[in-house]
C-alpha cells in the first residue's frame, strides 16, 4: 500500500496535485501530512487530480472532509477531479458529492 502527492501546477492562488495510489488508513497520515499546509493558505483553490487512485476508505474520506473545511474555513476552494465510478460512488453515498465540488473529467479548475 503507498500513495504519491506531487504538486504539478502552482500559481499564487491556485494548486494542482496528483494522487495516486491508495487512500486508507496507512496512507491518509501521508496524504494529510501533504496537503495540510497548503490548505491554510490564504484563500486558495486546491485541485486535487484523483485519477490515479485505485482505492480508497472512509479514512480518505475523513482525510477530504478535513480538507474541505480546512479550505472553505480560510475563504478557497476545493476542487476533486478525475474520480473513477467507484470513487464518485463512494462520495455520493456519504452525501459529499452534494457539498463538494466533485468533476468527473481530469481538466477541472475554477474559473
Amino acid at each position: 500500500m503507498n500513495i504519491t502527492v506531487n504538486i504539478t501546477e502552482q500559481t499564487e492562488d491556485q494548486v494542482r496535485v496528483a494522487i495516486a495510489g491508495e487512500i486508507d488508513a496507512f496512507t491518509a497520515p501521508k496524504l494529510r501530512e501533504k496537503l495540510d499546509p497548503i490548505s491554510t493558505k490564504d484563500p486558495i483553490t486546491l485541485i486535487a487530480d484523483l485519477s490515479q487512485v485505485n482505492y480508497m476508505d472512509s479514512t480518505g474520506i475523513g482525510v477530504f472532509v478535513g480538507l474541505f473545511k480546512g479550505i472553505k474555513a480560510n475563504g478557497g476552494h476545493l476542487q476533486l477531479v478525475g474520480l473513477s465510478d467507484r470513487l464518485k460512488r463512494l462520495f455520493d453515498i456519504t452525501g459529499l458529492a452534494d457539498i463538494m465540488d466533485i468533476n468527473p473529467e481530469v481538466k477541472g479548475g475554477v474559473e
